[in-house]
């Protein structure tokens, strides 16, 4: 009974600060696209510029997460998330005080760098510690959903009240105060690793990868065998994710139904309404799909999810023509589906590969779903200026329907 109460009391610890610190990542994430159009009035800079440089820190929250992950196996997870989250709240703190666009940049750079460690830590934490695997990730997943949504709301309201410089130095408090968090929490990393893996039983059981050579033998072990088709899924899934939540503001603005209205004398935007209305729905997704990872083939689950996308995203435009309502149905059931998915293939990993090297796997994992994935920003942007949205999503279509056929040959192979 007593070992039972200690595994239960490791398992809320690491929930509490993984949870606590995907908040912290995705909030960041998600402020930067609302504080882009302040940025262009401040300094003198076009759109097209503005636009690389942002794209550089995002691509390196994606590149970033192959040796975070690497990191995270060989001197442990819990100082990775620590140094993540001063970091970034460091990044913030420069930002503020910005003198020019390319001091912007600096900034953003430094928070590519410390926010690409997160994912490869945290995931390995909750997979080497966690016995309650799926309702962490679950949790996990919400948490980062809550960052997602919550976020631009939140530096919204901020900037009511307050310039930019002033809500990037509030913006870092909280990522302080989770860091401190971090190094004062206690709890047992590889609670959740099974004995003969602990000691060693498979492969870099205890140590993970600690050299160069190591390194490529163990990401040549992991890129012939079934994690291939799994980081495959993810690179998809990372296209689509990016591709529609990128640009799909300036498609809802495009819509009547979500013309500016005047509310108090401000003039409101009903369409970013609706888009943090859809990013809210995916908390629910997130949290169903961490429930479905301990109850069903999560491979099936992926390839259904998929199914479910595909037809969500050539449903999207005909719905919008139909009414407000049928759009408001469906852009939630594409909220739901887009994060249902992440859990699942969050616990596939963990399935296909050995714990030694688990960080790693994640970092493959995540450079695949950022860093690949930020790829689809790009494709959308120049999908929509070239040929419209239907063709956009007939795009995102095809990204999904890949991804279904590749989950769906891992079932039944």
């Amino acid at each position: 009974m007593m070992q039972t109460i200690a595994v239960n009391r490791n398992d809320r610890a690491i929930v509490g600060l993984v949870s606590l610190a995907h908040a912290m990542v995705h909030t960041y994430e998600l402020s930067i696209p609302i504080l882009i159009p302040l940025w262009l009035e401040a300094f003198p800079v076009d759109r097209a510029t503005i636009g690389v440089i942002v794209a550089v820190g995002y691509g390196l929250f994606g590149l970033g997460a192959l040796p975070g992950g690497v990191l995270s196996d060989r001197f442990g997870s819990r100082r990775l998330i620590a140094g993540c989250l001063f970091g970034m709240a460091a990044s913030f703190v420069v930002l503020s005080f910005a003198p020019s666009i390319l001091a912007v940049g600096f900034a953003l750079v430094c928070w590519g760098i410390a926010a690409s460690v997160y994912h490869p830590s945290g995931l390995s934490l909750i997979s080497t510690g966690v016995e309650a695997r799926g309702n962490a990730f679950a949790y996990h997943g919400i948490a980062g959903n809550v960052g997602i949504a919550l976020g631009p709301l939140a530096v919204t309201l901020l900037l009511l009240v307050a310039d930019w410089r002033t809500v990037a130095i509030v913006l870092a408090a909280p990522a302080v105060v989770a860091g401190l968090v971090a190094v004062r929490v206690r709890f047992d990393e590889r609670a959740a690793v099974p004995e003969a893996e602990a000691d060693g039983g498979d492969s870099k059981g205890s140590v993970g990868v600690g050299s160069l050579s190591e390194f490529v033998a163990e990401s040549k072990l992991l890129l012939v065998g079934p994690f291939a088709a799994i980081l495959l899924v993810v690179m998809l899934d990372g296209l689509y994710y990016r591709g529609v939540l990128t640009f799909l503001p300036n498609v809802l603005s495009e819509f009547p139904a979500f013309a500016p209205v005047e509310f108090a004398g401000r003039e409101i935007e009903p369409y970013r309404y609706a888009y943090s209305g859809l990013l809210m729905v995916g908390v629910l997704g997130q949290y169903v799909g961490g429930k479905l990872t301990d109850r069903v083939s999560t491979e099936r689950a992926i390839a259904v999810s998929f199914g479910a996308l595909v037809v969500l995203a050539l449903a999207f435009l005909p719905a919008s023509e139909v009414g407000l309502v049928p759009l408001l149905v469906v852009g939630a059931l594409l909220g739901f589906t887009l994060f249902v998915i992440q859990p699942l293939y969050q616990a596939t990993v963990a399935v296909y590969t050995p714990a030694g090297t688990r960080g790693l796997s994640y970092g493959y994992t995540y450079l695949g779903v950022f860093g690949v994935g930020a790829l689809g920003a790009a494709i959308a942007g120049g999908v929509l200026q070239y040929a419209g949205p239907p063709t956009l999503f007939a795009v995102l279509a095809l990204f999904a329907a890949l991804a279904a056929g590749v989950a769906a040959w891992l079932s039944y192979r």
